[in-house]
């Protein structure tokens, strides 16, 4: 395929989901649309009606993030590196983006100074094309506008080219190439970071199936339509808890004035605390509000098909009554939620194996491919501190653990087992 055609494909492949990835952005900050209301209706309230937010989506994304912490890097000599880059804190945004989006990026290249130098990318700005043969990427280009100018880099395997379009918002034409660098990696210096549960999920097939794009799938995905309905249900019982829930009063023999057009004037407003008749005939009396009991459980019917589809835990969403009380019940209701995350732990841990190459790689000037690290992940289950330790010391008083496999147990990180080896001499395992 020529070198023209990949890079139309690239930007192609940039543009070709922006309408989904506006819609799930929507989502994610709790601006979904009002759904499912017949258009006479939404004509009828045109602008009088506010949003409710009800924004299952992010706590969704967020409670599946925050169980997602690289701990360490074993197997190569990368971890001061990956803390100099910030990449145990541009982890979290480099995950969450995934889950809402379904892919994100990072790029791997060297600084002025010559050591290695990451950025986090969005798939708004970022695609990547693979061979279906190998299933190895091939090329990768990011694209964004300036004032007046449209920038590019296009990633190869044995190259880097810039481009540029002297007019801002230029998609695919009018780019032209103003440098190229040698890349010695010989690798994409792009990783991919996917959110996919099979191996085709949600791929796009160009040129004959001889290249393509894989896109992976937002978290948010099985919770967004239930998200609309739960919406639905709440606006309405907003609405109804306006109009027929408020109790309403009534007035008997109470003469009614007019105004200077003949129209009659209300005596009673609609704040008054007190309702004052001179005639005797005058009664008072008020109407029962309408019962919202079924608007409740309407919403808990939805809220539980969420639970199901998505592994939160009743708790998290509000439902079920009474929180758990102990670590163990914490534990066994986030079940589904903890198996979920430790998926995404190995679906992601891939792609921090590849960083870690090509950190090593750009600062050692060795073939990534020689390198061969580990990443470990903080413990994706809800525990407490005390029952953890407990155990841990078990394993390791019975020599089943070693000691800096114990304390990477227990969440430290390389650098603490490191300073705490060396400070305190070794205990003797009875």
């Amino acid at each position: 395929m020529l070198d023209n055609d990949i890079q139309t494909l690239l930007f192609q492949a940039i543009d070709m989901p922006a309408a989904s990835y506006e819609r799930l952005d929507r989502y994610y900050e709790g601006c979904s649309p009002l759904s499912y209301l017949a258009p006479e209706a939404v004509a009828a309230l045109g602008d009088r009606l506010r949003r409710i937010s009800v924004n299952v989506p992010k706590v969704l994304v967020d409670s599946i993030a925050e169980r997602l912490r690289v701990t360490a890097i074993a197997g190569a000599d990368v971890w001061d590196d990956w803390q100099r880059l910030d990449l145990d804190q541009l982890s979290d945004m480099t995950h969450r983006e995934a889950l809402i989006l379904g892919t994100s990026y990072l790029t791997v290249w060297a600084g002025v100074d010559g050591r290695p130098q990451v950025s986090v990318e969005s798939a708004r700005q970022m695609s990547m094309l693979v061979d279906p043969g190998s299933r190895e990427p091939i090329a990768a280009a990011k694209r964004w506008n300036t004032a007046t100018t449209t920038e590019a880099v296009i990633y190869r395997p044995d190259r880097i080219e810039r481009l540029r379009a002297n007019s801002s918002g230029a998609t695919t034409a009018g780019f032209e190439l103003v440098g190229v660098i040698d890349n010695p990696l010989g690798v994409l210096p792009v990783v991919q970071f996917s959110n996919m549960s099979r191996i085709v999920d949600n791929s796009l097939l160009w040129n004959d199936a001889r290249i393509f794009r894989i896109l992976g799938r937002s978290e948010m995905a099985d919770v967004i339509d239930l998200t609309d309905a739960v919406t639905k249900l709440l606006t309405d019982m907003m609405v109804a808890s306006e109009v027929t829930a408020r109790p309403r009063r009534w007035s008997t023999g109470v003469e009614l004035t007019e105004d200077a057009d003949g129209n009659v004037i209300s005596p009673f407003t609609e704040t008054m605390k007190m309702l004052i008749a001179e005639s005797d005939a005058a009664k008072f009396g008020q109407l029962p509000g309408a019962d919202l009991a079924g608007y409740e459980n309407a919403i808990g019917v939805l809220m539980r098909m969420i639970s199901a589809v998505s592994g939160l835990p009743e708790h998290l969403l509000g439902i079920g009554g009474d929180n758990p009380t102990s670590a163990d019940s914490i534990r066994a209701s986030e079940a589904a939620l903890t198996a979920k995350a430790e998926a995404r732990q190995q679906m992601f841990g891939r792609s921090h194996e590849q960083v870690a190459r090509l950190i090593v790689a750009v600062r050692d000037g060795v073939a990534p491919d020689s390198v061969q690290p580990r990443v470990q992940w903080a413990d994706a289950a809800t525990r407490s501190t005390a029952q953890e330790a407990d155990a841990t010391v078990k394993l390791f008083q019975a020599g089943l653990l070693s000691r800096e496999y114990a304390l990477a147990k227990l969440g430290y990180s390389a650098d603490d087992i490191a300073a705490n080896i060396a400070a305190a001499p070794v205990p003797v395992v009875a």
